[in-house]
């Protein structure tokens, strides 16, 4: 296509700029993608988004649609920049927005449209934490009208997992599923008025009870729990638990429906070893399974029963050295994972509703919000870091199960003292796995002695230390007050009579704590000559900043 054909093309598909589409020169990308709020690329999408969707064309002249292309690309592809723009563009649909190239082949210019997706129901899309819109002919913050317009907009209501499947049939559903199901539902119910009569019901009836058909017809919740594997064609989505082995050794499977059976295949290819832990107050060791198994099936029961199936996404379960990672597609539908690891949060809604109904008639999940508290109390007793939700986001929930210990500290309390209150237990382990906690909380653990340090840099204090009779790593991480480190450096000068900045860091960075990283103990070092010399004037530099060697002041050796 050559230039006068594209700039036909531009004026029949994009003729006008208004709330649906921008025309930007944005010659040079350096800057342009993710630059200034307001003028940048990600704030037009986000405004764009935040209407009705629609096209922001780039490498084109303001007002005219003149082509002029993009000159400098800054390393940024078609193929890339479409991964940068997500990340940056909080709640963006991710299936619809693409990233259109069109290069003149007399000419050699390069124009871009992204094609952008209106925003999802309830959603608006951000870019630099706010959220945007095009009021005339600007782009403004989104005023509270239009917000108060998207947070209150009519949700599809539908529910995919209830869904009839034409064509399919009850011979498509595999029999070992079927009677495995009839046995957990006959458990399940085995107090109900009509548990005697479970045995006697034929198919049909008992499909229709335990809420996987209805009225005897295909839902897409009967084939994704017991659909034969080669009854998946029906499944307009991608149904699959991927397991991935990382590590030395490296390896995967992935396994379809039925998923009443799958989940018990994924989890004999997790390698359970035992596991020794040493309390300090006992003789013999306490031991433990890396894994327990109830936790490794509630967590891949909930991936199925809160997958987003129309997202097209496979279930992943990836198992690692240390852990088990579970991800599944759509962000965490209600609240926030830490709201049910106390167990009193109980969801109102669902995002499969039928699908959650069948699995909890056959006993896989409950829908009282306690899977997450089950999986919570389970690493507790078990004395291993909680479960971790940290790594989900707006388009997935990743769940991380730790098979190992974090930190010795933490461990041994949870071992040596089993009645700290669960709040408590949680902050401590967002402090071990080096995760932000509010102010308020950090005030509280400081307060009963549990925690030392500054912000964000808390570590174990001294009472957990002794507790767990692991002072060596506690001093490690404990810093000493600066007239320790100013007095070591002067011992030094008095003793050596100079010395280069290498032979200070050699004298000093070892003891700093190990809390900090080491640009900061370097930043640290760093402060501490500055005081010293222009402060405290009790030492001085001579020589080039490169090779010079401080020494004392006053001292007849200084005049090296």
């Amino acid at each position: 296509m050559n230039e006068a054909a594209l700039q036909r093309h531009l004026r029949e598909h994009f003729p006008k700029e208004n709330a649906a589409c921008e025309w930007k020169e944005f010659k040079n990308l350096r800057h342009a993608l993710v630059g200034s709020a307001s003028s940048d690329v990600i704030s037009y999408i986000s405004a764009i988004a935040n209407m009705e969707g629609g096209h922001l064309v780039i490498g084109v002249e303001d007002a005219t649609l003149r082509i002029v292309g993009i000159q400098d690309f800054n390393n940024q592809t078609v193929d890339n920049v479409r991964q940068r723009l997500l990340e940056r563009c909080r709640a963006l649909d991710s299936e619809a927005f693409r990233v259109e190239s069109f290069t003149t082949a007399d000419t050699g210019k390069t124009v871009w449209v992204f094609h952008i997706p209106k925003h999802r129901p309830r959603r608006p899309v951000y870019a630099h934490d706010r959220a945007w819109q095009r009021l005339d002919d600007s782009l403004v913050e989104m005023r509270q009208e239009r917000l108060e317009a998207i947070l209150h907009e009519a949700i599809d209501v539908s529910d995919w997992s209830a869904q009839l499947v034409e064509g399919a049939t009850l011979d498509d559903l595999d029999p070992q599923a079927v009677a495995l199901a009839r046995e957990k539902f006959a458990e399940k119910h085995r107090n109900a008025p009509f548990a005697a009569e479970i045995a006697d019901w034929d198919l049909a009836t008992f499909l229709d009870k335990a809420k996987i058909t209805i009225q005897g017809q295909i839902t897409h919740t009967a084939l994704l729990l017991l659909g034969k594997p080669e009854a998946c064609h029906f499944l307009p989505t991608l149904a699959q638990i991927t397991w991935k082995l990382m590590g030395e050794e490296q390896a995967y499977e992935h396994f379809s429906p039925p998923f009443l059976l799958s989940t018990t295949q994924v989890l004999h290819r997790i390698r359970n070893i035992g596991y020794k832990l040493f309390p300090q107050n006992q003789l013999l060791a306490t031991e433990v399974s890396k894994y327990d198994t109830r936790v490794i099936l509630e967590a891949l029961h909930n991936c199925i029963a809160h997958q987003d199936y129309q997202l097209r996404s496979r279930i992943l379960l990836t198992e690692r050295v240390d852990r088990l990672v579970f991800e599944n597609a759509g962000g965490f539908f209600e609240g926030k994972p830490e709201d049910y690891f106390s167990g009193e949060q109980t969801p109102s809604r669902y995002r499969n509703p039928w699908l959650t109904q069948a699995m909890v008639s056959l006993n896989m999940i409950d829908t009282m919000g306690f899977g997450i508290r089950t999986m919570t109390l389970s690493q507790r007793k078990r004395y291993f870091p909680l479960p971790d939700y940290s790594k989900s986001n707006a388009n997935k929930v990743v769940l991380e199960i730790y098979g190992h210990v974090i930190d010795e500290n933490y461990t041994r309390l949870l071992l040596e003292h089993q009645d700290l209150p669960l709040n408590t237990v949680m902050l401590l382990d967002r402090v071990q796995k080096k995760q932000p906690i509010t102010d308020d909380a950090a005030a509280m653990l400081r307060k009963q002695g549990l925690i030392e340090g500054r912000k964000p840099n808390y570590y174990a204090a001294a009472q957990i230390a002794q507790t767990t009779d692991n002072k060596g790593d506690y001093i490690r991480n404990r810093a000493f007050n600066d007239a320790y480190y100013k007095d070591t450096i002067l011992a030094y000068l008095a003793q050596y009579g100079s010395a280069t900045r290498r032979d200070i860091d050699v004298l000093i960075l070892d003891k700093l704590s190990n809390v900090l990283d080491e640009k900061q103990k370097q930043n640290k070092l760093r402060n501490l000559l500055h005081a010293m010399s222009k402060r405290d004037k009790t030492i001085v530099k001579r020589g080039s900043s490169q090779q010079g060697r401080w020494t004392l002041i006053g001292l007849e050796k200084d005049k090296v």
